[in-house]
């Protein structure tokens, strides 16, 4: 079966692209989550439309997210945690607590945007890639300091 994605399926294609996708996984999950459109000559003028309005949104959402990666230049976030003996934290900071502390700069980012492979579990200054866009890509410093023991 071939249809034409409508957005961006991870593993299979991007939007606008015309796909061979097995029967059921095309008629069960594609269609049905309007993430697809079955591929004939009246639908392929279809995305050629679809294509030129993506290529103007990807470009608009790229310039916004250039603009935010210069608001990041010299930006830093910092935990304070409970910690052992050799600066190993009693828990540890992930995507959702930097997402947070953002948040609280007014810097609204999702955090499946922050590319944290394994959340940080030592005391230190690490820095953390965030991709605001598939083609931008900016740095922020994270610093984790040891909280006073009472």
């Amino acid at each position: 079966m071939e249809v034409i994605l409508k957005e961006d399926v991870p593993k299979l294609g991007n939007r606008g692209d015309v796909v061979k996708v097995a029967e059921g996984f095309g008629r069960n999950f594609l269609l049905p989550k309007k993430l697809a459109i079955e591929a004939n000559a009246g639908n392929k003028s279809v995305i050629e439309q679809m294509k030129a309005a993506a290529v103007r949104r990807s470009a608009k959402e790229k310039t916004g997210a250039e603009e935010l990666a210069k608001q990041f230049d010299g930006l830093e976030v910092s935990f304070l945690r409970k910690s052992g003996e050799n600066d190993q934290l009693f828990g540890s900071v992930t995507s959702g607590d930097i997402a947070d502390a953002l948040e609280k700069k007014s810097f609204h980012i999702d955090r499946r945007k922050i590319q944290l492979h394994e959340p940080l579990k030592s005391v230190g200054e690490f820095t953390i890639p965030i991709k605001l866009h598939k083609d931008v890509t900016t740095h922020l410093k994270v610093v984790i300091g040891k909280e006073a023991a009472e």
